[in-house]
């Protein structure tokens, strides 16, 4: 399962995104260091359900009974780790433990408190007090820091062995950066970007070139989206400095190197899956209105919050909680979504369930690597697909499209 970190300093709100996000019973609290112990819960991302394709419906005449209102949730796992503050990397606050957490992360989720509402330390202070651009600035020296201290504590063994044994930098560098999530790979392509592309030996590299390419390597080992919480009760003039560092308005290619930035309010989210859980409303995460379901029963201090959180989530197009995860996903991480099925003319299952399953894979994944997600004994003996929309015949190496519905043949 996909692993996605959500990060930031105490008190922006990340505890509630990630309770908004799974509705996992987690405190929340207006004080820094709330979150100790990282808190794990499975979030959803949300996608069309291909039972509702008009194809599927002619040739099935039913639909899936596993989707909502003809939407897919597909699981994912939240880790909330504890908070971070400034000098993280040479162990204040809970530091190590926060960058430790971190390791097992395919992406990052950095909470920010758009409001300014909270110092660099996460006590609360007045709206529009603190400037959110300088969390960003120190969560990314945090983390570079974090990476550059690794790669001086075993500098001279890397120069050594590479001396000796006449290994490659970028291998014995990758070896040392296993445990952060960085391989061999992130490490060559790092080095090719930084100031030491043309510095073979390691010994020619001073303290700008190593932080130079803890930069690259985070850049490449980690990817980041900003979720620029509390959005609704934020300065203007805060959420203009953030979308511009997003590249908000420019051009594609001049955007590149831009941060993801997610406008959020993750107290919204939570408000509104509470109210759907007791049937007050009915809601989907990304939906961008409700209907209230027992209008009697909504006392008129209860309709005047909903009222407040309908104008928020038709403002700003939802809540950005349930954006933020499936833009991780589908866009920075690269997954698809790829059903596979045992009937290929009922999309259905041994059982007759239709799609019972749905499996997120990296972009470029094979048949043969759905197979394998199955299970491994399928992987072992697969022979070849069947492409159950078209009845075409695939092979091991066909490459997976977003919402394919796959049969996989294999030796028992």
């Amino acid at each position: 399962m996909i692993t996605i970190a959500i990060a930031g300093k105490p008190n922006s709100g990340k505890s509630s995104f990630f309770k908004a996000s799974t509705l996992a019973d987690v405190e929340i609290a207006s004080y820094p260091f709330t979150t100790i112990s990282p808190n794990i819960g499975i979030a959803y991302v949300r996608v069309k359900c291909p039972c509702k394709d008009k194809q599927i419906q002619q040739e099935i005449s039913r639909e899936c009974g596993i989707c909502i209102d003809g939407f897919r949730f597909v699981p994912v796992e939240l880790i909330d780790v504890a908070g971070l503050v400034r000098g993280a990397h040479e162990g204040r606050g809970l530091g190590n433990e926060f960058l430790d957490e971190l390791r097992q992360a395919e992406a990052i989720i950095h909470v920010v408190d758009a409001s300014g509402g909270t110092d660099a330390d996460g006590n609360v202070v007045g709206i529009g007090t603190h400037d959110p651009i300088e969390d960003v600035a120190f969560f990314q020296e945090e983390l570079k820091e974090w990476v550059r201290g690794i790669i001086s504590r075993n500098r001279r063994k890397i120069e050594r062995k590479a001396e000796l044994e006449g290994a490659k930098i970028a291998r014995l560098l990758s070896e040392q950066l296993a445990g952060v999530g960085v391989t061999e790979e992130q490490v060559k392509a790092a080095i090719l970007e930084s100031l030491v592309s043309d510095k073979p030996s390691m010994k020619s590299w001073n303290e700008d070139d190593m932080k130079d390419l803890a930069s690259h390597l985070i850049k490449k080992s980690k990817k980041m989206i900003i979720a620029a919480n509390k959005t609704d009760i934020a300065p203007e003039e805060n959420i203009r400095k953030l979308k511009e560092l997003g590249g908000e308005g420019e051009e594609e290619e001049e955007s590149e190197s831009k941060e993801v930035v997610i406008p959020c309010s993750a107290e919204a989210e939570l408000a509104l899956r509470t109210a759907a859980k007791h049937n007050f409303i009915k809601y989907l995460p990304g939906d961008t209105d409700f209907e209230i379901s027992h209008e009697a029963e909504v006392m008129e201090k209860q309709r005047k919050g909903l009222e407040r959180l309908r104008k928020l989530i038709q403002d700003y197009g939802g809540t950005g909680v349930q954006a933020i995860i499936n833009r991780v996903v589908f866009d920075l991480l690269d997954y698809v979504v790829a059903y596979p099925v045992e009937d290929e003319h009922k999309f259905s299952d041994a059982s007759g369930r239709i799609l019972p399953d749905a499996f997120l894979l990296k972009n470029g994944s094979t048949a043969r690597d759905l197979a394998f997600s199955i299970h491994s004994d399928i992987g072992k003996g697969f022979l070849y697909a069947i492409d159950a929309r078209t009845k075409r015949r695939l092979g091991e190496k066909y490459a997976l499209r977003t919402n394919d519905i796959i049969k996989v043949v294999y030796t028992r």
